[in-house]
């Protein structure tokens, strides 16, 4: 996790630096609905790599947006769900896809 004196100043810029990626806002909208198992997110985002993925869901464990919950079984399992500092961000992610939505009514 970040110190505070390594975020920008500017508290739009804070947000961007933690979820302004294409793939962890798209990992975020799938949070929102439930938790998800890394081979589900990865069939879910098409076009994410491995590697992408990975250290996406990493970054946001490390900045407290999701908790990674390994069930102790043969195999593991593990699942990825938000936290409640990312289950904070769902107004914002809400107002995001209304956005879009109203955007792509406007076009027809």
């Amino acid at each position: 996790m970040l110190t505070k004196e390594e975020l920008p100043e500017c508290p739009v810029a804070t947000t961007v630096q933690l979820i302004g990626s294409k793939w962890k806002l798209l990992i975020m909208r799938n949070l929102l609905v439930r938790p998800w198992r890394f081979n589900e997110l990865k069939k879910n985002l098409d076009g994410i790599s491995q590697k992408v993925l990975t250290d996406s869901l990493r970054s946001m464990e490390e900045d407290g947006i999701i908790i990674r919950t390994v069930y102790p079984e043969v195999p593991p399992h593990v699942e990825y769900s938000l936290s409640e500092l990312g289950e904070s961000m769902r107004p914002i992610l809400m107002a995001m896809q209304d956005w879009g939505n109203n955007y792509k009514d406007s076009l027809e």
